[in-house]
C-alpha cells in the first residue's frame, strides 16, 4: 500500500500540474488550427477527473496502508492524523479545496459566474498545497533523483504558466 500511495501521490501531483497549465492556456484562450480552444477545455476537464481518480486511490492507500496510521477522518479534516500532522493536514487541505473546486465546477450553469471563480481560483491555491504535502512526506525518496526532477519540472510549468497567466494582456472574447 505504501508504494501505491507514493506513486498515485507523485501521478497526481503531475495530472495537478496539467490541470492548472491547461487552466492557464484556457484563459489565455490558446488555440490554433489544430487545437481549437474548446480542446483545451475539454482536456482540462478530463484531466481533471483523472487527478481525481488518481488522488482518490492515494487517499485511499494511505488510509488502507499499516505503514502508518492515518485515520480516514484525517483525509477531510486537515491535521487531525497523529501521523505528522503537518504534512497530512496539507494534504487534507489540498482535498478539500479540490472538492470546493469540484462541487462548484459540477454545479457552475447553476451558480452566478463570480462566485464559480471566486471557488475555481482556489485552483491556484490547491496546487502548491499539494505540493508542499508532497514534499514534506517525501523524507524517503526526497533524494531520488527522478523524484527531485519530477518536483522541479512541476514546479517550473506552473511557476512559468501562472507568471505568463499574470503578465499577458488578455485576448478578447471572440
Amino acid at each position: 500500500m505504501w508504494f501505491a500511495g507514493r506513486a498515485t501521490g507523485l501521478v497526481s501531483l503531475v495530472l495537478l500540474t496539467a490541470v492548472v497549465v491547461l487552466g492557464v492556456l484556457g484563459v489565455r484562450r490558446v488555440a490554433s488550427a489544430r487545437w481549437p480552444r474548446f480542446a483545451v477545455g475539454d482536456l482540462h476537464r478530463g484531466v481533471s477527473l483523472l487527478a481525481v481518480a488518481f488522488l482518490l486511490v492515494h487517499v485511499g492507500a494511505a488510509v488502507a496502508g499499516e505503514h502508518v496510521d492515518v485515520p480516514a477522518v484525517a483525509a477531510l479534516v486537515p491535521f487531525a492524523s497523529g501521523h505528522r500532522p503537518v504534512a497530512v493536514g496539507l494534504g487534507a487541505v489540498a482535498l478539500d479545496l479540490l472538492v470546493a473546486v469540484l462541487l462548484t465546477s459540477a454545479l457552475r450553469t447553476r451558480l452566478p459566474h463570480r462566485a464559480w471563480r471566486a471557488v475555481h481560483w482556489a485552483g491556484y491555491a490547491l496546487w502548491p498545497v499539494a505540493l508542499a504535502h508532497g514534499l514534506l512526506l517525501a523524507d524517503v525518496d526526497s533524494g531520488v533523483l527522478p523524484v527531485v526532477v519530477l518536483d522541479v519540472l512541476c514546479l517550473a510549468a506552473v511557476g512559468i504558466s501562472v507568471a505568463w497567466r499574470v503578465a499577458a494582456p488578455r485576448k478578447a472574447a471572440v
